[in-house]
């Protein structure tokens, strides 16, 4: 990262087009030229945060799955660089965890939403898998709002769901806010830094997109975003029954049949699904995600 991420975001938009109506479809021998397309040191290593939690029964996160208790973890990364970071995602306020909560009051951790927001200070760049609250809140609302837009990468999707078709009232921007982010439109594929690579990836929502990430040891991060709320949903390319959301199936198919294929043939390759509270601690257990923010 020798210069800005956000001014290499702004360079590295070359297949920018319209986005397509066809079902998804990528190639992870692709992501990686894409990848290596921006030069400088590649990351050295990714960390997780975990600032509240949802208590679901697993049948909503996979359709079919027992009517038995499970946590939906709602988490925040951050790829460490020699010289900066980059966020992935950006955490929420209580009031919009609680539209989550759906009238029940469910865990929050306001002492680890506040190390989310510091990180986001120190952030060189923000970016996000899709404009739901519990992943775009953080960025878009609050004091803080304004100071983080001018680092904050959004697509035009996103921010267009965010004008005028937002998941809540509280996340709604106005023409004016809007203005503040860093815009950006792809057609497939888009470097974004060092060993870093944004895959658009509607489905679960219009703006949604995977994000690959290459660390400096050649370790290999595939951040799905909701995709799946559980791996085991990429596992048995089932997808979810909660019916409060609305996704594009054939999409969320391809997607989940795509994620399947990796986790079968790309042994280097670590799936990160971003509400999986099982595989987060596995993942730190492991030693392959860290447990706190820098």
């Amino acid at each position: 990262m020798k210069a800005s991420i956000i001014a290499l975001a702004l360079l590295i938009i070359a297949s920018a087009a319209p986005a397509r109506a066809q079902v998804f479809s990528a190639d992870i021998g692709e992501i990686r030229k894409v990848s290596a397309t921006i030069p400088g040191a590649r990351a050295l290593k990714v960390n997780v945060i975990k600032f509240a939690e949802s208590r679901r029964t697993k049948n909503f996160s996979i359709k079919g799955a027992p009517n038995e208790p499970s946590i939906q973890a709602r988490t925040a990364f951050q790829v460490v660089y020699p010289d900066g970071y980059v966020m992935i995602d950006s955490g929420m306020d209580q009031q919009v965890h609680r539209f989550f909560g759906r009238g029940v009051e469910e865990p929050y951790f306001p002492e680890q939403e506040k190390r989310v927001e510091q990180a986001l200070m120190g952030a060189k760049s923000i970016v996000m898998t899709h404009e739901h609250g519990d992943h775009v809140a953080g960025v878009v609302r609050g004091p803080m709002a304004a100071q983080f837009a001018g680092k904050t990468v959004l697509t035009k999707t996103q921010i267009q769901t965010l004008l005028t078709n937002p998941q809540m009232p509280e996340i709604k921007l106005s023409p004016e806010q809007a203005q503040r982010y860093i815009v950006v439109d792809y057609d497939h594929y888009m470097a974004f830094a060092p060993g870093f690579t944004l895959i658009k990836s509607p489905g679960h929502t219009p703006g949604s997109q995977m994000i690959y990430v290459v660390l400096q040891s050649g370790k290999e991060y595939l951040f799905a975003g909701d995709v799946a709320w559980h791996m085991d949903g990429v596992r048995r390319i089932i997808g979810k029954d909660a019916p409060w959301i609305t996704e594009d199936e054939p999409q969320m198919t391809a997607e989940l049949t795509w994620l399947n294929g990796l986790s079968k043939s790309e042994k280097n390759l670590v799936i990160v699904v971003s509400h999986d509270e099982e595989q987060r601690l596995q993942y730190i257990r492991d030693g392959v995600l860290g447990d706190r923010l820098e």
